[in-house]
């Protein structure tokens, strides 16, 4: 059995003053490993797949956010709305610019100019329908992890959304055949949809080298953002240009997006580095050393009680749980509250709720490199910088959501302020968003079906809760109270995040019969009970920074 260091500072305890010649030649081979090849590799194709496959996955989750807009009748959102608690409308005085109608006629402050509809649902059944993805979406969450950490996490991946994109091309049928019918189709999408974070983080835990992990994350998953920034605004596009008969065309358009994006993962990416044929052999081996210490080379058995019991685990689950909320809050109601309170048109309305996630996806880059640049450059502990983007992504979100809360009628602040709620809530890519491989690479895809599954209740629970508020009728009043709850689950889930996160490996992650080999290579010296001169030990936690080489 050999080993191979990874970190030169390990805690040798030595006995005397010799040398061991060939661990001097085993440290410069692993030196030479562990150096990062340049250029383009295997990693970033796959990363870059990862990226489009988010992009196309929430076009197809949050299309319909903006699509219910002109689906759904205007007089089905307004029933019995109080016009006094309800900003001037905005009409369009030409294509460029628009007038406040002071008018208290609720036909005339209430009804959006560029919305006819076909269906007459009101708040209620459109928070059903908004949230009938998430029924589906949660079942799979942990069925998906353990399949992905048994066979690897490209075909459920793929699967996941080729599956999603099929069913996308069958919505407009199923709506016209009844809201029953669209909610089953909605519901299987998130079947196919509720794999794909799982198979991601199984994906990540085997292709993203520890120092690069915070970049890798929030690359691929930064397609969430991208696909919700191309989303909105095309779908407003798609609609008003009437294309495939107005809004279908939107599940037509990204439905066959998916379809490609599909045939492109199919022939492009793999399991995991060994078992891509044309990797370059200087990114595989530094890949293999980088993450080797961490990861099992077998099947490693699920901890089940130990995953259930820990509590990083549950401050991991309570921060996503929370930011599920709020995230969902906004994602599916945006639209209607742009439309609703502040009256912008469709366009107008899609591009503006668009703005937001543009902000999100530019702040989580920035996080990740910092986040990474104080972990590698100044030595910050991982636990603590998880704890700073944490705080960053879920306090800065929460303060901006009182403010909006209280910004009345005035839409530049109200613009700014939820822009601010959703940017900053991009630092979390940084924090909870991969904090699973951090303590327990090997059991990251089921991890993140566990706490990913909890954190999409939200989905079903957040536009619910919103539609049972606004049933009546949007008004200030009403959002003011959405606004409030989200603040304050974002402000309770983050502190107690902070109080029991962590970024250590947790001692579960490992395999109890490789746990016992490397417990049994302590024990033992490191020169043969043959070899002259004074004998060498290694500590437990030096061990931890040796990789199996055999």
């Amino acid at each position: 059995m050999g080993f191979r260091r990874k970190y030169l500072n390990s805690g040798i305890e030595e006995s005397g003053p010799s040398m061991v010649d060939d661990e001097e030649s085993s440290t410069n081979s692993s030196s030479a490993s562990d150096e990062k090849p340049v250029g383009w590799g295997a990693r970033h194709t796959m990363a870059l797949l990862g990226f489009w496959g988010f992009v196309a996955s929430y076009a197809m989750r949050v299309n319909l956010s903006v699509a219910i807009v002109a689906m759904v009748h205007p007089g089905a959102n307004h029933t019995g709305t109080n016009t006094s608690l309800v900003c001037p409308q905005l009409l369009p005085k030409n294509r460029h610019s628009f007038v406040n109608i002071t008018s208290t006629s609720p036909q005339n402050v209430l009804q959006s100019a560029d919305s006819q509809g076909e269906f007459d649902w009101d708040g209620k059944q459109q928070g059903i329908v908004l949230g009938s993805f998430f029924w589906g979406y949660v079942v799979t969450q942990i069925p998906g992890g353990m399949i992905s950490e048994r066979i690897g996490g490209k075909w459920p991946f793929g699967i996941g959304m080729f599956i999603t994109a099929l069913f996308s091309l069958l919505t407009p049928i199923a709506a016209r055949s009844g809201m029953g019918a669209l909610i089953f189709v909605r519901v299987i999408q998130g079947l196919g949809e509720g794999v794909t974070n799982p198979a991601m983080h199984a994906l990540l835990a085997r292709w993203a080298p520890p120092l690069e992990r915070s970049k890798f994350a929030a690359y691929v998953y930064a397609g969430a953002q991208i696909g919700t920034v191309l989303a909105m605004p095309i779908s407003g596009i798609l609609i008003s240009s009437n294309l495939f008969g107005g809004w279908p065309s939107v599940f037509y358009v990204f439905g066959g997006m998916g379809i490609v994006w599909f045939i492109l993962w199919t022939y492009l990416v793999y399991d995991s580095p060994s078992l891509h044929p044309r990797i370059n052999p200087k990114e595989l081996s530094y890949i293999q050393h980088s993450i080797g210490s961490q990861t099992s080379k077998h099947k490693v058995p699920t901890p089940w009680k130990q995953i259930l019991t820990s509590m990083p685990v549950l401050a991991i689950l309570v921060a996503q749980t929370g930011h599920g909320w709020g995230l969902y809050t906004l994602l599916t109601e945006l639209p209607t509250y742009m439309n609703s309170v502040l009256h912008f048109d469709l366009k107008s309305n899609s591009i503006l709720s668009a703005a937001p996630y543009l902000m999100m996806w530019i702040f989580s880059l920035i996080a990740s490199w910092t986040a990474d640049y104080l972990r590698e450059e100044h030595q910050i502990s991982t636990t603590v910088v998880r704890k700073i983007f944490n705080t960053v992504a879920q306090w800065g979100p929460a303060i901006a959501l009182v403010g909006a809360a209280y910004s009345g009628c005035n839409r530049t602040l109200a613009l700014f302020l939820l822009t601010a709620a959703v940017g900053l809530n991009g630092a979390h890519f940084s924090a909870f968003q991969v904090n699973h491989i951090d303590i327990a690479p090997n059991h990251a895809g089921v991890m993140m079906g566990i706490t990913n599954g909890f954190a999409n209740l939200c989905g079903i629970a957040a536009p619910y809760t919103a539609g049972v508020i606004t049933k009546d009728g949007s008004s200030l009043e009403s959002w003011r109270l959405i606004f409030l709850i989200a603040a304050g689950i974002y402000f309770t889930d983050n502190l107690f995040y902070l109080m029991f996160a962590s970024g250590e490996e947790q001692p579960w992650n490992r395999d109890p019969a490789e746990k016992n080999e490397v417990d049994d290579f302590v024990t033992r010296p490191l020169l043969s009970d043959t070899s002259p001169g004074p004998q060498r030990r290694i500590s437990p936690t030096t061990a931890r920074g040796y990789i199996r080489t055999d």
